[in-house]
């Protein structure tokens, strides 16, 4: 009698957990997979056409899956033209040489307007020591991620009276909250300790006050991280005499362009040190560190421009649109020149050209 109860009731437990007849499909695609992506090019001025002509025949010989849209666009020019912007929002990512700057005379930065156009509020730069390149500090790896879009760099001035100009300072808690979320988000997804906000408050209290403030906010949302704070003037100090003791490093806009050019300069130069500038929806890569990005005629008429910093800019270009494998390729490539030291700019003690650099990166390609 107890068997006839159970077999009923096992049949009704066996019933209800059967697998359905189809299934949904649980495999992930590998990253890279599909069509070739576009990508707009932007030669730029100075060395840009010569190191993003370098990026240009490295891609083709790897079979990269990406194809270039190239633009001439000038620094001397009153705006970024119009199809530049609609080329970069279709393809939503950008590659570029250094375009030129006027100094004074009223004439607004392109790399500027095409931060604030599109919205490209982190600028990430990563400054670390390559192999095989001597440097006066070792173990030195920093990434350090810039608020973008506001600061100093609003373009908010005006004269008072002859003689007198004022010049605004906006900080906003929005893109502290943003920039500083951001800093986090790379440091959790990239196995980092530390962020270190770097800032002025003590001076400054009510704008750099905001944005330290916003900083606090958001490492207690991240209590796996370490977060610490340090001083502008104390931070370029702590910089040139112990580096190896920062990671990723958040910084408003002014600090962050003179705190990313110090710690360039400390692993090995603005040469070889990549960067790009992120938004929620589009991305531009270029040499991370500014200075001397243009370069000198000089460089430009013996071709002798380093075109390390933009290729190593373009793997991470190729890591943004999720082909690591490539990426993997390029990097590996890049720095087993450097490591071999036959093949260096000027720069960095040789008396190479560029295309004898970028033969010995495509020779050593996997």
């Amino acid at each position: 009698m107890a068997r006839q109860r159970i077999i009923p009731l096992l049949n009704q437990l066996t019933s209800s957990t059967r697998l359905p007849l189809t299934r949904s499909v649980t495999y992930m695609p590998r990253p890279g997979d599909g069509a070739p992506r576009a990508v707009t090019l932007i030669p730029g001025d100075g060395v840009g056409p010569l190191v993003t002509n370098a990026v240009e025949q490295v891609m083709e010989a790897m079979h990269a899956p990406v194809f270039f849209e190239k633009y001439d666009v000038y620094g001397d020019l009153s705006r970024v033209p119009q199809e530049v912007i609609e080329s970069i929002k279709k393809n939503k990512v950008c590659l570029k040489g250094g375009l030129r700057t006027p100094v004074g005379g009223g004439v607004s930065s392109l790399n500027v307007q095409l931060r604030k156009e599109l919205d490209l509020y982190a600028s990430l730069v990563n400054c670390f020591n390559l192999p095989g390149l001597p440097t006066r500090h070792e173990n030195v790896d920093i990434v350090v991620i810039r608020e973008n879009t506001e600061g100093e760099y609003s373009g908010l001035e005006h004269e008072v009276v002859p003689g007198v100009v004022e010049s605004l300072k906006v900080i906003t808690k929005f893109c502290s909250e943003r920039i500083a979320k951001y800093a986090f988000e790379y440091a959790y997804l990239n196995n980092r300790k530390t962020v270190t906000a770097v800032h002025k408050a003590n001076i400054m209290k009510l704008a750099d006050g905001l944005f330290l403030e916003s900083c606090r906010e958001i490492a207690t949302k991240y209590p796996s991280i370490k977060y610490n704070e340090i001083i502008v003037d104390n931070c370029c100090m702590q910089l040139v005499s112990k580096p190896e003791q920062f990671d990723v490093m958040v910084t408003p806009n002014l600090y962050g362009n003179l705190v990313a050019n110090t710690a360039a300069g400390i692993a090995g130069g603005t040469g070889v040190m990549p960067g790009g500038n992120v938004g929620a929806d589009h991305a531009v890569f270029e040499q991370g560190a500014s200075a001397g990005n243009v370069g000198k005629d000089k460089i430009v008429q013996q071709k002798k421009a380093n075109p390390v910093a933009l290729l190593l800019s373009s793997a991470m270009m190729l890591r943004h649109l999720q082909f690591p494998s490539f990426a993997d390729r390029l990097e590996t490539a890049v720095k087993r020149v450097i490591s071999g030291g036959k093949y260096r700019t000027k720069d960095l003690g040789g008396d190479s050209s560029t295309q004898e650099v970028v033969d010995a990166v495509i020779a050593n390609l996997d």
